[in-house]
C-alpha cells in the first residue's frame, strides 16, 4: 500500500489505519463521533494526501481540460476553483473533480480511487493538445483544515491573512520557503481550507497546525469525513456516483455546461436533458434508530423504487439519515417510504438536501 508523508505521525498517535483505495490511511484516532463534533464545533485536521493532484500546463491546458470536464474551464478567473465531472462519451461519470486556475497552470484534484483511471483517460484524449500533465500526488502532500475555527488556525500558522478569501478560491503562496497552494475548499459542510506543500515541509506544517493556539485542533480520520460529507449531502464516488450514473440523474446540473462547446459526454447529456430523469438522488430520514446502509432496498407501498447509496447515524442530527436513488415519482419531499434493513421494513421520509447547513456568520 501507498503511504502519505504523515503515515509515521498517524502510527505514533494511535490512529486506526485501513486500506483505502490502495493507501494506508487513518480511519479514526478516538471515535468517529468525537472527531465529527470536533469539526462541527472547533477545528479538525485531515490527511488528504491520497487525493490525486494533476497539474496542467502549456498553451492548450485550458482547452484540454474543457474537452475533459463538464464545467467551463476557459471561463475560470485567476484563483477560481470549480467543481466538475469527468464523463465517458455515454455520460457515465468517471470521476468528480475540482479544477483550479493559476497564473501559469491549472490544477485538477481527483479522487484517490480514480487517479490511475483518470490519468489513463487523459492519456487517451491528449492527441492534438499542446499541454503537459504532471502528477504531483506523491511529491506534494495535501491537508484539510475544517471547522468554524479554521481561519484562525490557518492564519496563525501561515502568518498571512486568509479571511478575505472567498469560498472556492485558491492562491499560490509560500510556506517555510517552499511553494504552497491555499484553497478555501473542503468536503465537510464547514468552512475551511486545503493546503498543498512539498513533502519536505509537510510534517512540520501538520505539527504546527495541531499545536496552533488559535483553536483546539483535532486530528481526524476518514470515518468522520464520511459522516460529515453525508450530512452536507456531498456525493461520494463509488456510492452516489459511478460510471452507471450521469450528472443530471445525480442532480449535479450546476456543474454541466452544455452550451460551452464539445466535451466528452456532451451529446449523451444533451439527450438526457431533453426529458426528466427516471430516478433522482434524494435524502431520507428514518423514523427509528436503525441505519440504512448502502444497497438497502427502498419501497413505496408494495413497489421497490430505489436503493440506498450512503447511510449513517448523524452525530449532528442524532438520527439515521441516508442518500438514495429513487424513482422520480417517489422523490418529492415528504413522500413516506420504507427501507428494507436486513429483512425488516423501517419507515422513512424523503427530506430536503442537504441534511445540515452550517450556521451563517455575521
Amino acid at each position: 500500500m501507498l503511504t502519505t508523508a504523515f503515515h509515521s505521525w498517524h502510527v505514533a498517535h494511535g490512529a486506526r489505519l485501513v486500506d483505502f483505495a490502495g493507501w494506508h490511511m487513518p480511519i479514526q484516532y478516538t471515535t468517529i463521533t468525537e472527531e465529527h463534533h470536533a469539526v462541527r464545533r472547533r477545528v479538525g485536521l485531515f490527511d488528504i494526501a491520497h487525493m490525486g493532484r494533476l497539474r496542467f500546463s502549456g498553451p492548450d491546458a485550458a482547452r484540454l481540460l474543457d474537452r475533459l470536464l463538464t464545467n467551463d474551464v476557459a471561463g475560470l478567473k485567476l484563483g477560481q476553483v470549480r467543481y466538475a465531472l469527468v464523463c465517458r462519451d455515454d455520460g457515465g461519470i468517471l470521476d468528480d473533480v475540482l479544477v483550479y486556475r493559476f497564473e501559469a497552470s491549472y490544477l485538477l484534484v481527483v479522487n484517490a480511487s480514480n487517479r490511475i483511471k483518470i490519468l489513463d483517460w487523459i492519456a487517451q484524449q491528449r492527441a492534438g493538445f499542446d499541454a503537459v500533465v504532471t502528477d504531483l500526488t506523491l511529491d506534494q502532500p495535501m491537508v484539510a483544515v475544517q471547522g468554524p475555527g479554521a481561519i484562525g488556525v490557518v492564519e496563525s500558522v501561515l502568518e498571512q491573512p486568509v479571511s478575505g478569501m472567498k469560498y472556492y478560491t485558491a492562491v499560490e503562496s509560500v510556506y517555510d520557503g517552499q511553494p504552497a497552494i491555499i484553497s478555501r475548499t473542503g468536503y465537510t459542510g464547514e468552512d475551511g481550507f486545503e493546503l498543498i506543500v512539498p513533502t519536505a515541509v509537510a510534517v512540520p506544517l501538520w505539527e504546527r497546525l495541531m499545536a496552533s493556539s488559535a483553536a483546539e485542533v483535532t486530528a481526524c480520520g476518514l470515518g468522520c469525513r464520511d459522516t460529515l460529507r453525508l450530512e452536507a449531502a456531498m456525493p461520494l464516488y463509488g456510492h452516489e456516483l459511478d460510471e452507471s450514473i450521469d450528472p443530471l440523474t445525480a442532480g449535479l446540473d450546476f456543474a454541466v455546461k452544455l452550451q460551452k462547446g464539445d466535451f466528452h459526454g456532451r451529446a449523451a447529456l444533451q439527450q438526457r436533458a431533453a426529458s426528466a430523469p427516471a430516478k433522482r438522488r434524494v435524502g431520507l430520514q428514518l423514523a427509528g434508530r436503525r441505519i440504512a446502509r448502502e444497497g438497502a432496498l427502498i419501497h413505496n407501498g408494495n413497489s421497490q423504487i430505489g436503493r440506498v447509496t450512503s447511510g449513517t447515524f448523524s452525530p449532528t442530527l442524532e438520527r439515521p439519515i441516508a442518500m438514495a436513488y429513487v424513482d422520480a415519482g417517489s422523490s418529492a419531499v415528504g413522500t413516506p417510504l420504507s427501507v428494507d434493513i436486513r429483512g425488516q421494513l423501517e419507515q422513512a421520509e424523503v427530506v430536503p438536501l442537504p441534511f445540515y447547513r452550517r450556521p451563517k456568520t455575521a
